[in-house]
């Protein structure tokens, strides 16, 4: 009966979607001739046989297993096609196939000679367990056998390509430089390197840093058009990751890129603008005073524009930008103007990151990006306004931090730095306040501030109670992020329409989190959740208590209540026959995980045309009219939104 249930709802939900006619990203291919689709069946069919089996022969050997992922990259970038109707190129096609019979081969007897080669390679993300590839462009200078010198690693952010699946993009050269390696990310397909697209940095880092040795005090972010904008929020939220940053075209804020006018930004709701502060990086220019960064723009490129709008908000900062005009040059590198730019990198990579500066410059918005070297946020008193912390090591036993809506944070002054004597007092003054810590001799400075009513000061037994904090911040697309698996519901409906309309978005989340992310959604049914799946992943329910049974297990504990069929948001009610609530909370399953309702990513098709507009669409939670139609750019009517407060509730 429930099977026949959930059949009624998936034929009952197109009616659901009353959509205008959008492009489709990524493209529809052509029906591949019978003769070219059964060869490439039967190839896939082939390698996965491969694969599999040799997952079991190298068990013994963790060293060779974890260099599958090189093989299950041309794996995935075959099969894409075929599952999802994604286009195809023969040739490039047998091309993959006969690179990845050869890694099969050299995997078999153990002697992995593409390790020393440039080539595509894969790692398993967190995020979705899918195998994301990148392209490695090894220099001619390095030298497998020795183990001591540490390399710099350029991590290359590429431009828009509405047709770069997995296929094509592994089979290109990359970018590459004669005397430093260059990791040439994915990002997750076309997004901007944004949400999962910017933890695919962190996992690319990760993964060569197993493989190859790298300088972390010589990592340099950089991209162009598309990888341009890409290249400056990574340059502002994950500023001290490294020396030096070059940003080339592309965008750096939504408003003016967008030519979004005054009238309309004036219609539009608080939220809505709140969440241009998570990509607009002008918000965070400050944060360039950390990071050696030179811009580039072709003199008479349109996309100048980011640079213009970055220069402009560093001057607002006092800061200067750094930047190398191409001239009377369109959308590209000019050869010389990039000989310049490779000859600055060069220099600031010769100095090298400083690990431990005196001085720290930190601005956020949220504290999804909350850590500056030693300075880590772990409260703001309030998201989505602009909180600043300035920190000084002012001497050797003294410390002066001055902040703007911070609540709590971490000093982190590692024993290496050498900044404090072992076991010294060290006088902290936070906001003019004078507390007392001690340096440790293994570990250094490591302090816990707490500001309450009376002021700062460092508890002994802190007490923190539910919170905002790092990764449990929000807004529903942070979720996203990280481990998530999506909960199907099976149970009856008590409003087939509500049913109707959260079968369709369960559907809809699932297959454009393939077709804009690359991966192929985790997904249970309620039934069937195990304990070790609500430890690991954040719960992404959809349909309501009635239909989805985990979901019915914790709705007593979420701030909006399903009653007497009614939705009931703090001292509002909403028809519940055809409201539904999207929204993200702690999991009261397990706090250091979250639940969202009835929501994938929150950008939609109307979104993917420009990347620019893929930023949230929706806060901490949204109520949902089912009657109004889903449309490219709304899962209906949004008849109220907003944020909880930093404790998680609803704001008064």
């Amino acid at each position: 009966m429930k099977s026949l249930f959930i059949a009624l709802i998936l034929s009952l939900a197109p009616l659901a979607r009353a959509q205008e006619a959008i492009k489709p990203i990524p493209p529809i291919g052509k029906e591949l001739p019978a003769v070219d689709k059964a060869e490439l069946e039967g190839a896939i069919a082939h390698l996965d046989k491969e694969i599999r089996m040799l997952r079991l022969t190298l068990e013994s050997k963790p060293a060779l297993l974890a260099l599958l992922p090189d093989i299950q990259i041309y794996h995935n970038a075959l099969r894409y096609p075929l599952i999802y109707h994604e286009p195809i190129d023969m040739k490039s096609a047998r091309a993959a196939l006969a690179e990845a019979d050869d890694r099969l081969a050299q995997l078999h007897v153990g002697q992995v000679k593409w390790v020393n080669i440039s080539g595509p390679r894969g790692y398993v993300s967190r995020i979705d367990k899918s195998v994301q590839p990148y392209v490695l462009t090894i220099p001619p200078t390095y030298n497998p056998d020795d183990k001591a010198t540490r390399h710099r690693f350029d991590f290359w952010c590429h431009g828009r390509g509405e047709d770069l699946m997995e296929l094509k993009f592994i089979r290109g050269k990359g970018e590459s430089a004669p005397d430093h390696f260059v990791v040439n990310l994915y990002g997750r397909y076309c997004c901007a390197n944004k949400f999962a697209g910017e933890i695919d940095l962190l996992e690319a880092l990760e993964d060569v840093k197993k493989r190859y040795p790298v300088d972390e005090n010589r990592l340099v972010d950089i991209g162009f058009s598309m990888g341009g904008a890409a290249a400056w929020q990574f340059a502002v939220h994950y500023t001290d990751l490294f020396a030096a940053a070059s940003p080339g075209a592309g965008f750096s804020e939504a408003r003016e890129f967008l030519h979004i006018k005054p009238e309309e930004v004036e219609a539009m709701k608080p939220w809505q603008k709140s969440l241009w502060h998570l990509y607009d990086c002008t918000d965070s220019a400050a944060n360039i005073a950390m990071l050696p960064t030179v811009a580039y723009a072709g003199e008479i490129d349109g996309q100048k524009q980011a640079s213009d709008m970055m220069e402009k908000a560093m001057a607002a900062e006092g800061l200067k930008m750094e930047r190398l005009i191409g001239p009377k040059t369109g959308h590209k590198y000019e050869p010389e103007t990039r000989k310049q730019l490779d000859k600055r990198l060069a220099e600031i990579c010769a100095i090298g990151r400083n690990p431990t500066p005196d001085h720290i410059r930190f601005t956020t918005w949220t504290l999804r990006y909350n850590r500056m070297f030693w300075v880590e946020l772990t409260g703001l008193e309030k998201h989505w306004e602009r909180a600043r912390v300035d920190a000084l090591l002012t001497s050797p036993d003294a410390i002066e931090v001055k902040t703007a809506n911070v609540s709590s944070l971490i000093l982190d002054v590692p024993a290496t730095a050498g900044k404090f004597a072992p076991d010294s007092k060290v006088t902290i003054t936070i906001d003019g306040r004078k507390l007392e810590a001690t340096s440790n001799k293994e570990r250094g400075l490591h302090v816990f501030a707490q500001k309450t009513s009376a002021g700062w000061s460092i508890p002994v037994d802190p007490l923190m109670p539910l919170h905002k904090r790092h990764g449990l911040q929000g807004p529903i697309d942070d979720a996203f992020m990280d481990a998530f698996l999506i909960v199907k519901p099976t149970g009856k409906p008590e409003n087939d329409k509500t049913a109707v309309w959260a079968a369709s978005e369960c559907d809809h989340a699932i297959a454009h989190w393939q077709k804009q992310f690359r991966g192929e959604a985790q997904v249970e049914f309620d039934t069937a959740v195990t304990d070790a799946e609500i430890r690991d992943n954040n719960l992404i329910f959809f349909g309501d208590p009635t239909i989805n049974k985990t979901l019915a297990k914790i709705a007593d504990k979420l701030p909006i209540q399903w009653k007497d069929g009614k939705l009931i948001v703090g001292d509002k009610s909403f028809d519940a026959a055809h409201h539904m609530p999207a929204l993200i909370f702690p999991n009261p399953l397990n706090p250091q995980r979250y639940v969202v309702l009835n929501s994938g990513f929150t950008f939609r098709d109307f979104d993917y045309l420009n990347n620019a507009r893929q930023t949230p669409k929706l806060p901490d939670y949204a109520i949902i009219d089912v009657d109004t139609p889903v449309t490219p750019k709304a899962p209906g009517n949004i008849v109220e939104a907003g944020f909880f407060d930093e404790q998680w509730q609803l704001r008064k």
